[in-house]
């Protein structure tokens, strides 16, 4: 039966873990299954010599306080939870738990965290939100300026044939966009078309052409751009 010293045989490693990093290892032994009464989902199974594996007798205290903080953030964030009507402190994998099942889906649940998904836009949280926590954050930035895209040609009154920097261009022309705010200072009228233009150029054309590496902060900042730029094309919109 696999065990914490099959997955990363230096306890050391396993000490230089962060709880949330642990607590994907974890979820990953769990799944894995025990020899201890079937489960490893209780807090003294989860830190059993059977789950941890043959670490050095003065390293294992260490390791096993380690493991009991991953267990704690497992808990924490709903990612196991105390068994119904159990009273000798089982748990088992919930929903969101079993969506993840390992170190890649908790790093993934854990770099979501980072993205502010209660100030995004609605659209981007219904195309986004679910490629960025799936970790396919290139994905999720391309998505995002596809929808601004989207909302600068259907709020400008453009055709399918417009996209892109042209689009932008036309859309917020200092002279005569039709939703450019012909009350605003000139300066300020070119400064958002370049904006919207260099934004959809940037982030969204590079995403729709080659595979672009992106780590979870750049990917959220890239989003909660995009997200921005789109409330201002709202706001444009003629009203009802």
């Amino acid at each position: 039966m696999t065990t914490l010293y099959d997955l990363i045989p230096d306890a050391d490693s396993v000490l230089a873990l962060e709880p949330e990093e642990l607590a994907g290892v974890g979820l990953e032994l769990i799944t894995l299954g025990s020899p201890i009464g079937g489960s490893r989902l209780h807090p003294t199974s989860f830190t059993h010599p059977d789950t941890l594996g043959p670490f050095p007798q003065h390293k294992r205290s260490q390791v096993e306080y380690a493991m009991a903080e991953g267990w704690n953030w497992l808990v924490r964030e709903g990612l196991i939870a105390p068994k119904p009507g159990e009273t000798f402190g089982w748990h088992f994998v919930t929903r969101r738990g079993a969506q993840l099942k390992n170190r890649a889906g908790v790093a993934a649940y854990t770099n979501s965290v980072q993205l502010p998904r209660a100030i995004l836009h609605a659209e981007l949280v219904k195309c986004c939100w679910p490629a960025f926590m799936r970790g396919e954050y290139d994905t999720a930035v391309f998505q995002a300026f596809r929808e601004l895209e989207v909302a600068i040609r259907e709020t400008g009154g453009f055709s399918a044939d417009d996209f892109g920097v042209a689009l932008a261009q036309k859309a917020f022309s200092e002279k005569n966009g039709p939703l450019t705010d012909m009350d605003a200072p000139s300066g300020e009228r070119v400064a958002l078309l370049q904006m919207m233009a260099g934004a959809l150029g940037s982030y969204k054309n590079p995403h729709s052409h080659r595979r672009v590496q992106l780590s979870a902060i750049d990917a959220t900042e890239m989003i909660v751009l995009a997200s921005h730029l789109i409330k201002i094309v709202d706001a444009r919109r003629p009203a009802a």
